[in-house]
């Protein structure tokens, strides 16, 4: 993949096409891998907590790719030339899906001017687990946020400060651009932090990731985190070029004490081994088919026709095709700006055919 820009969301969740957000990683000093982080320290009292009953679908992206249609226009044309435009988080659940027996996924798709814009959208099932958490899990919610704050400075060089709010609304994002086969794809991810000690290089090579799991006691724990955690992790880090993961084990009372760095693409042969290991290979080329698939069915180039991919472990992904729908995700700024009606340009001439 490569970074073609970058976006933050700041602590009312507003919008600015900078990189305000950004924090730079800090590691302990000498490189500890010992450490006792308390995740539980301010869930009380120094905790904001993004409002999940908003829905904002794909608008960050797309207020991202307004001002840059540059980046991906040809001569003479104002569409994207690009297949599709998600959010990462989106792919990630698609890639996982070939190992995934727990939890379905639904995915909106949309056509216009040639471009397929997916979003997902909340399942009955994870709406009723949503609505059904008991005050541990959202607590432990809290503790990935918390974690950040630990291994995170707002300048390069400087000291985090765990004494400060958690404020979940804030967010830096980057933005890239990639191809999957015959796929072309834009999609923008959160990234946690940028390591500073290599400044020259892009951006994308110097991103790390910041996960929490509970600490390993026993081989059958070390074999859930190979099955079931690091798949997320490598998909999630692999797709938007981010190359190491720092880790931190923690106990049941939510401290951590044990910092590991994983770097991205040497996660799948670390599990390789393992019995009913997974391979990275079969989460793409699961993408890759399921983009196909995609193209084949999403051919009405109209912001108000949603098709709704819906799977569930065990089954086929099968699809529904709602015209004039109130699922329609689009929001009217945008659209009026990529067909011309806003009356700052000519309508594009786009083929919605996909492009090779």
């Amino acid at each position: 993949p490569v970074e073609v820009g970058c976006f933050s969301l700041d602590a009312e969740r507003r919008f600015h096409a900078d990189a305000r957000q950004l924090r730079y990683y800090a590691p302990p000093k000498g490189g500890a891998t010992r450490v006792e982080f308390d995740l539980r320290d301010g869930y009380s009292d120094r905790y904001v907590q993004r409002d999940d009953n908003v829905k904002e679908r794909l608008d960050h992206v797309l207020r991202w790719i307004l001002p840059n249609r540059y980046k991906f226009a040809l001569a003479g044309s104002w569409c994207l030339h690009t297949d599709v435009v998600t959010w990462r988080g989106h792919l990630t659940k698609v890639a996982c899906t070939p190992y995934e027996r727990h939890e379905g996924w639904l995915m909106a798709v949309t056509l216009l001017a040639g471009t397929r814009y997916m979003s997902e959208m909340e399942t009955e099932e994870a709406r009723r687990q949503r609505g059904t958490r008991d005050a541990r899990q959202r607590e432990m919610t809290y503790w990935g946020y918390k974690f950040e704050q630990y291994l995170c400075a707002e300048t390069p060089g400087g000291i985090p400060d765990p004494g400060g709010v958690v404020n979940t609304n804030e967010a830096f994002c980057t933005v890239v651009r990639t191809r999957l086969k015959s796929h072309s794809l834009v999609f923008a991810g959160e990234v946690d932090c940028l390591s500073w000690q290599r400044p020259q290089q892009q951006h994308s090579s110097n991103y790390v990731e910041l996960k929490t799991s509970r600490e390993l006691y026993t081989p059958n724990q070390r074999r859930n985190l190979h099955r079931f955690k690091l798949i997320k992790w490598w998909a999630q880090s692999f797709l938007v070029g981010v190359p190491k993961i720092v880790a931190g084990f923690r106990d049941d009372e939510g401290v951590v004490r044990r910092l590991q760095t994983f770097e991205t693409l040497h996660i799948p042969k670390m599990v390789a081994d393992d019995q009913e290991a997974w391979n990275g290979s079969v989460c793409l080329n699961f993408v890759e088919a399921f983009l196909t698939f995609m193209k084949k069915v999403v051919t009405k180039d109209d912001p108000k026709t949603v098709y709704l991919f819906s799977w569930e472990p065990g089954r086929d992904v099968t699809y529904s095709v709602h015209p004039d729908s109130e699922l329609a995700f689009l929001p009217d700024w945008y659209v009026s700006e990529m067909t011309g009606a806003s009356g700052d340009r000519p309508s594009p001439s786009c083929s919605p055919k996909p492009r090779a």
